[in-house]
């Protein structure tokens, strides 16, 4: 088991909100972060990919909804885990979210119990479905013995 932290990339263009997120979550985490959607999609692209993105709708350049779907679309990130953590509070936005492929959806102001609880259960789940893949392909790959 590897014993380097989850990568988590903060993407919000309110320094304030970055640094909060840094503060709650380093002592758990690497936190990387970026102000712009395609900033985003650069950090989330470059290898190592984070394990987790924490994704603002509102951004400066490209919308959430739209770094979320250029994510889900390119097979390379496609299965990094996304929870959009913003101001829009619409169940029509947080449907959009989920429709676009988001894990979680976590209105501002955060509740840092709440944001910690759910960023350790994403994380936590995405590498256990890593464990589980990697498992399936090894026994898809052993010889079947059929007795009769």
């Amino acid at each position: 088991m590897s014993t380097e932290k989850p990568r988590i990339l903060v993407v919000d263009d309110e320094p304030f909100y970055t640094e909060v997120l840094r503060n709650l979550l380093r002592d758990e985490y690497e936190v990387e972060s970026a102000a712009t959607g395609e900033e985003a999609l650069a950090k989330a692209s470059a290898v190592p990919h984070p394990d987790l993105v924490l994704l603002d709708i509102i951004l400066p350049d490209i919308d959430g909804y739209e770094v979320c779907h250029r994510l889900k679309q390119n097979p390379g990130t496609s299965e990094i885990p996304v929870i959009f953590l913003t101001v829009k509070s619409d169940v029509d936005d947080e449907i959009r979210g989920f429709n676009l492929g988001a894990v979680d959806y976590i209105t501002k102001p955060i509740s840092p119990p709440i944001v910690k609880a759910r960023v350790r259960t994403h994380i936590k789940l995405a590498q256990m479905l890593r464990q589980l893949e990697e498992l399936v392909a090894r026994l898809k790959e052993r010889p079947t013995s059929i007795s009769a």
